[in-house]
């Protein structure tokens, strides 16, 4: 059976559902987390229940990840009037905790995010719960500087607000393709996960399933040979797609098997697998799962905007952060790169910085020498 993975808009509702049964499971909650549409809209936590223009801000940031929270706190220290629009549906928000963070080991993300948005309005800057549906520009208003006027960006929300901003900060983030298999939302976050360099340091000389096919899930395998020999690709009844002589080499010289049988379930005791059953009845004992299914942006702004994109539908940027698109900036796992926590943390205050560069008039710069 062939795996179309090209369709991936057609996969986000059943990954969506995936992750919401991962936080029932793993809360105990019994309401589901925001959708990516959210039809609720609050400033700081305060309801609009009407069409209105939330404010003119120097930058706009659309998502309260690490890059986003970061970006907004650098900026709002730069003394810049900042907006930050977020639906409340981040990525990680099933992970147990992030792993690698500087000082803060074992983090969980919505700590993280509560943390970094009680800061941010410490210094002021507004808050805005609800999803950004487009992007706009306005060239025709006559900017309030003319040393840094590029027209203005209209950020238009769900529900009929807008607000608008000299600059725009996209930190919108990615999302995963999760495979459809019974069991594996009670372990997710545990003992399921979707990034090596972030959680294979806990499968030291486990047994290890990468679940996946093609070129992506060879790369995965090779990956967690750092920590573990003990690892089998199960492509969950999909062709391996292996033809390239140089990665069955690579594979057979690590030891790494391929098994293309569909995956009935994992069976599991709490967040521990026990195993992984097959459709043909076996059952395979194994510690850790990590899968590579496809991934897609967290929203479609970056197209809206015509910035320029990568085959993954990344948003490329310079080293400053910015894109193809003047006044536009993007920042965290939506830029091609490692997709780690930390490093989008950083390249929110790097972008903060470029940000308030481009804000500050001619007459207060000195030209860069070689």
């Amino acid at each position: 059976m062939e795996c179309d993975i090209d369709t991936q808009h057609a996969e986000v509702s059943r990954a969506h559902s995936f992750a919401d049964e991962a936080i029932r499971v793993q809360t105990g909650a019994t309401t589901r987390r925001p959708r990516l549409r959210n039809h609720s809209c609050s400033v700081q936590g305060m309801p609009l229940h009407h069409e209105s223009d939330i404010g003119l801000f120097d930058i706009g940031i659309v998502g309260c990840g690490p890059a986003g929270l970061s970006a907004a706190i650098w900026s709002a220290r730069y003394g810049h009037t900042v907006v930050l629009m977020d639906n409340g549906d981040p990525r990680n928000w099933e992970s147990r905790g992030m792993n690698g963070y500087l000082g803060l080991p074992g983090l969980r993300p919505a700590a993280l995010r509560a943390s970094g948005r009680d800061e941010l309005q410490r210094y002021g800057a507004t808050l805005i719960d609800a999803s950004v549906l487009r992007v706009d520009r306005d060239d025709e208003t006559e900017p309030l500087d003319h040393d840094v006027g590029d027209g203005l960006l209209i950020f238009r929300l769900e529900g009929g607000q807008t607000a608008r901003a000299r600059r725009a900060l996209l930190a919108i983030g990615m999302r995963d393709v999760w495979p459809e298999i019974p069991g594996l939302a009670h372990v997710y976050g545990a003992n399921a996960h979707v990034c090596p360099d972030c959680d294979g340091y806990d499968s030291r000389d486990k047994r290890v399933v990468v679940i996946g096919h093609g070129r992506r899930a060879v790369a995965m395998a090779l990956a967690l040979t750092t920590w573990t020999s003990h690892i089998t690709i199960a492509t969950n009844g999909c062709a391996p797609d292996i033809g390239d002589d140089t990665l069955q080499r690579k594979l057979d010289a690590c030891g790494i098997g391929v098994l293309t049988d569909s995956i009935s379930g994992v069976e599991h005791s709490g967040s521990e697998i026990t195993c992984l059953r097959l459709a043909n009845g076996d059952a395979w004992h194994i510690d850790k799962l990590f899968f590579t299914i496809a991934q897609f942006p967290a929203d479609d702004l970056g197209a809206q905007l015509g910035c320029e994109r990568d085959r993954g539908g990344h948003i490329v940027v310079n080293e400053h952060f910015a894109t193809s698109v003047r006044g536009v900036f993007a920042a965290g796992d939506i830029t091609p790169g490692p997709q780690l926590a930390i490093r989008s943390a950083a390249a929110g205050a790097v972008a903060a910085m470029s940000m308030h560069r481009s804000l500050v008039p001619e007459h207060r710069k000195l030209e860069a020498q070689d």
